[in-house]
């Protein structure tokens, strides 16, 4: 069964919790030389009074047709049950899976090999999910089979297509 993480916008406060829980879970110390993997990225958008703040956490997309996966010349990255996976022995550091991802999700240490988001792999099999879902306090990382997510993600843009309707009809 294929897994995936959903961000529901609405929900997300920029808290950074989940970007703590994935260095605590990943061992990773950040201004070290270590990049992160989960990354909170802010949007503004409007201008004053009307100003919109959104928050958007991201890691590794676990593309279905995963464009890192096909560009990685030393077969450094792999895909196992719905999970990218890099196997630092094998990376060479040649950023190949950088310029190909569209997310800008590759992220390179200080040797110069590629390490990302894994999906908690260890934690799913465990049973668990993964550490950035688990601390999530608002609820706005879920992470789930992926037709579940995806009719989660179906049903919140028809909430919030039905809500912006009733909004300028109640403006108009």
């Amino acid at each position: 069964m294929k897994h995936t993480i959903y961000l529901d916008l609405n929900r997300c406060t920029g808290c950074y919790a989940c970007v703590v829980a994935c260095m605590d879970q990943n061992d990773l110390q950040a201004g070290q030389g270590q990049p992160l993997w989960r990354q909170i990225f802010i949007v503004e958008d409007g201008t004053f009074p009307d100003v919109k703040v959104t928050f958007v956490s991201m890691a590794c997309m676990h593309c279905q047709e995963a464009p890192c996966l096909r560009t990685c010349p030393a077969g450094a990255i792999k895909k196992e049950a719905g999970v990218i996976l890099v196997n630092q022995d094998l990376c060479i550091g040649c950023y190949s899976c950088s310029m190909a991802c569209p997310f800008g999700v590759p992220r390179f240490g200080q040797d110069g090999k590629m390490q990302k988001c894994n999906l908690c792999i260890a934690r799913v099999e465990a049973g668990l999910e993964p550490a950035c879902t688990r601390i999530c306090p608002t609820g706005a990382l879920k992470f789930g089979e992926i037709n579940e997510m995806m009719m989660q993600a179906e049903t919140n843009t028809i909430k919030r297509l039905v809500n912006s309707r009733v909004t300028s009809i109640t403006r108009g």
